[in-house]
């Protein structure tokens, strides 16, 4: 091999290795969806579409207050399942799962379940005193591995793309380690210039739960009330 060859086949190396550090391909990904502004700008979201779970279709609400308050409120022909979390508690009405009206979760659900507070926590990972790493890649995404207050997440971001595709992470339930695995699709824009997925499956042992987001409001005065546990 003459030097010449020689040192394009090493710069092309090195530069193949610099792409897949871990932030470089953060960077990529904050990029596709619009930027660090338009992540950042972000203070409210709330969405409204439908869910679909086993066969049963129902209506959906999901108000988030970045760093406040998380709500889901599905509703199927009547009966509700909601899951809620904030900074001091969390609850959850679930009648498929016993628990017919409002009951507080418990604080390894609701430590785990903190994480949702967030707009996007890899785009923000640094200011939030995360970690991350690049774990390899596989026929279509890169791996990168999230490090959170006791939780490990894995994102796999688009080769193409790079908008992400899912995470998997695992999560402690009634002293149980449960996996789940969630993936975004049909990215479109909404307010602001953000990139966001508009179809996010959500799969869990025994169920696979689609959510449809027909509208998403940005910014929307959101009453602090609405993430308050009622009374009993």
């Amino acid at each position: 091999m003459n030097r010449s060859l020689f040192v394009l086949t090493a710069l092309l190396a090195f530069t193949t290795l610099r792409a897949q550090t871990a932030d470089d391909i953060i960077n990529k990904y904050v990029a596709a969806i619009g930027g660090k502004d338009a992540v950042s700008n972000v203070k409210s979201l709330v969405i409204t579409g439908s869910t679909s779970v086993m066969g049963q279709d129902g209506n959906t609400t999901i108000t988030l207050v970045v760093g406040k308050g998380y709500k889901a409120d599905r509703d199927f022909n009547g009966t509700k399942v909601i899951n809620c979390i904030t900074t001091t508690q969390g609850w959850a009405v679930n009648p498929y799962m016993g628990a017919a009206t409002p009951t507080a979760i418990p604080d390894e659900q609701l430590k785990g379940g903190q994480i949702q507070l967030q707009l996007d926590p890899l785009a923000n990972y640094a200011s939030l005193g995360y970690k991350v790493a690049f774990i390899g890649k596989d026929s279509a995404d890169y791996k990168v591995k999230l490090t959170t207050n006791g939780q490990d997440i894995t994102y796999f971001i688009n080769q193409k793309t790079n908008f992400l595709d899912k995470f998997t992470t695992t999560l402690s339930m009634g002293g149980q380690s449960i996996d789940i695995s969630i993936s975004m699709a049909d990215y479109q824009k909404i307010d602001g210039g953000l990139m966001y997925p508009h179809t996010i499956t959500s799969e869990y042992p025994g169920a696979t739960l689609v959510d449809t987001f027909k509208q998403i409001s940005v910014n929307s005065t959101v009453d602090p009330a609405v993430f308050t546990m009622p009374k009993q």
